[in-house]
């Protein structure tokens, strides 16, 4: 391909580059990111080289793709009126039915996107049409949520006591996955050792969290994959 780089400026076209690591599914290859930009792939490894310069954590190298992992040392992009609306839309939800820790940081989270936006985009911020309100809150959960997503990102094995619908009382050894919000209630999915299977866990039936030493890493994604696929297919399991 003929390298067409000198049509937009260099800034602009690493700010066009940036964006299309963000949204292209991960790894990317130069290949794609070509095509994407109209540039050859050798002016693609230039502006790579070039972001990792500026302080951007982007991962692989040619032949293999790229996966952005960092840019906040990067000057932020501003958002359309629509972004801002779904920001909104995703923190104040979060606000309204996440766990503690999580609803006073994503508050945080909020506070900081304001103070950091133009004036203009400042205000609809804080005027957006869009919002969520949680008349009934979720019953609060009985462990650490912060431990839980602690465990879940590091893929440790954790035990706990659990509850169930019917008051039965057992002990679980699981593979923590991911913690939902459905049917009212925080939901950890999780692989169950004691039942073989894929289960979901309401995180206020849980007690006496622990987590262990054993590592199921790097198994995490594509097990969430597999219960997410059974899921949608069918109800999940019950405890």
């Amino acid at each position: 391909m003929a390298d067409y780089s000198g049509v937009m400026s260099r800034t602009a076209r690493l700010f066009q580059l940036m964006q299309s690591l963000r949204s292209l599914s991960p790894p990317v290859t130069a290949e794609v990111l070509a095509s994407e930009l109209s540039v050859s792939q050798r002016t693609i490894y230039r502006d790579i080289d070039s972001l990792r310069g500026l302080g951007a954590v982007i991962d692989g190298e040619a032949g293999f793709g790229y996966t952005l992992i960092e840019d906040a040392s990067l000057p932020p992009l501003a958002f359309e009126d629509e972004e801002l609306e779904a920001l909104v839309l995703g923190l104040r939800e979060v606000m309204a039915v996440g766990d503690p820790a999580l609803a006073q940081a994503a508050d945080s989270a909020f506070s900081k996107l304001r103070a950091r936006l133009p004036d203009g985009q400042a205000h609809r911020l804080r005027h957006a049409v869009l919002s969520a309100q949680s008349f009934s809150p979720p019953p609060a959960p009985t462990v650490d949520a912060r431990v839980l997503r602690r465990a879940a990102w590091e893929e440790r094995r954790i035990a706990f006591d659990y509850i169930d619908a019917v008051a039965a009382q057992t002990h679980r050894e699981v593979d923590p996955l991911s913690i939902v919000y459905m049917q009212m209630s925080h939901c950890l999915l999780a692989w169950c050792h004691l039942r073989q299977d894929y289960r979901a866990f309401r995180l206020d039936r849980m007690q006496n969290l622990t987590v262990l030493e054993q590592s199921f890493r790097p198994q995490r994604v594509p097990m969430l994959r597999i219960y997410l696929e059974r899921m949608r297919a069918h109800s999940p399991g019950s405890c």
